[in-house]
């Protein structure tokens, strides 16, 4: 068969049809398992309610439900608590309806509807199972767990990168830094730039001494790329370390340039190893003002800096940002610092040469 275009094109519509069907049964499934587990949850409670039955009614469960269903998954004294839990951490949750122009639209917080039924449009069945025990395991409170829901719809996080998420309390840090955004973008950009900033940052997949230079920081943290973009957050595309700008002949460099593809604008990076000082804010202010000049298009979006300090004094922060007419948030940052006593049990680099040597 000639392959003209008419089949081409036929065959990509055939192709994505298929996937999109896979994924509509994928998801159709995980509906249908959560509201199971809802279920299951909801008739534990009740039959412990009703009857004064103990724990001990769920390891009796779990085992009758094995026996009955030797190949099915998902039915171990673990998961059948889990899936109590699960009910009675959400059961009272109340569906909240937003009016908007006449228009009737649902949040979605939305949680079960009329007789503690879960609805198939719930938020928590659009999460996978794990994903939901990860949450149960570490959020108090409702709002916590729908944060982190929502958090994984929109960033799509492997259950690894939502217990990363989870472990590094990431609702206590994101929207914290200090900024300007009100006063230098227009909305909504201000408010997705505001929710984008945490503080502090968590760079706890580098271990190094306290005394680091700025230098050797930027360093090992272009060196784990894939996790310093996981830290900053979904839409930041790395551009480059040392960025070179060519400003009335002279040469300088920003310590990290980044292109945010939701917000459509240039990201510039400074990280400071000591206290925030005013002066950084000037600079900043400065290096905005060039890549603006130098690579934004009219596309794109004013440029926003970010600084990174070890430390910092809100007052001093406050008064640094009040005049400065360019998008900058300041926020401090955290690693895994090598304490005294583990430096001095690691190898020199000649007691590393003389080790190789002998091995040769």
């Amino acid at each position: 068969m000639a392959l003209d275009n008419t089949y081409k094109n036929w065959l990509v519509y055939l192709k994505e049809r298929i996937r999109s069907s896979q994924i509509k049964a994928a998801t159709s499934v995980n509906i249908e398992m959560i509201k199971l587990y809802w279920d299951i949850g909801k008739s534990i409670i009740e039959k412990q309610k009703e009857n004064k039955w103990g724990s001990k009614i769920v390891d009796n469960l779990a085992k009758d439900l094995k026996n009955e269903f030797p190949d099915i998954n998902g039915f171990s004294r673990s998961n059948l608590f889990a899936m109590r839990k699960f009910y009675l951490f959400y059961k009272d949750y109340k569906l909240e309806i937003v009016h908007q122009a006449g228009k009737q639209l649902e949040k979605s917080q939305l949680v079960h509807q009329a007789g503690g039924q879960l609805s198939s449009n719930s938020i928590l069945c659009n999460i996978p199972w794990r994903h939901q025990v990860a949450i149960l395991s570490k959020c108090k409170t409702y709002e916590e767990a729908i944060f982190y829901m929502e958090q994984t719809i929109q960033n799509n996080w492997s259950r690894n990168v939502l217990e990363i998420q989870l472990e590094t309390k990431l609702i206590e840090r994101s929207g914290k830094a200090l900024h300007n955004f009100e006063l230098t973008l227009p909305k909504p950009m201000s408010d997705l730039a505001r929710e984008t900033l945490k503080d502090p940052y968590k760079f706890d997949f580098i271990a190094l001494e306290s005394s680091v230079q700025e230098f050797e920081l930027e360093k090992h943290l272009t060196e784990n790329i894939t996790k310093f973009l996981l830290e900053l957050g979904k839409g930041f595309a790395f551009v480059g370390r040392q960025y070179p700008l060519n400003i009335g002949g002279k040469e300088r460099k920003i310590d990290l340039l980044f292109y945010h593809t939701k917000m459509h604008c240039y990201i510039v990076i400074d990280l400071k190893m000591g206290e925030f000082q005013p002066e950084f804010a000037g600079k900043m202010n400065f290096y905005l003002s060039a890549v603006d000049d130098l690579f934004k298009s009219d596309i794109d979006q004013p440029s926003i800096g970010i600084i990174l300090c070890k430390t910092k004094n809100t007052i001093d922060v406050e008064y640094s940002l009040r005049d400065i007419n360019k998008p900058l948030g300041i926020s401090e940052f955290t690693f895994n610092e090598l304490s005294e006593k583990i430096k001095s049990n690691l190898p020199t680099v000649s007691e590393l040469e003389n080790e190789l040597k002998k091995l040769i």
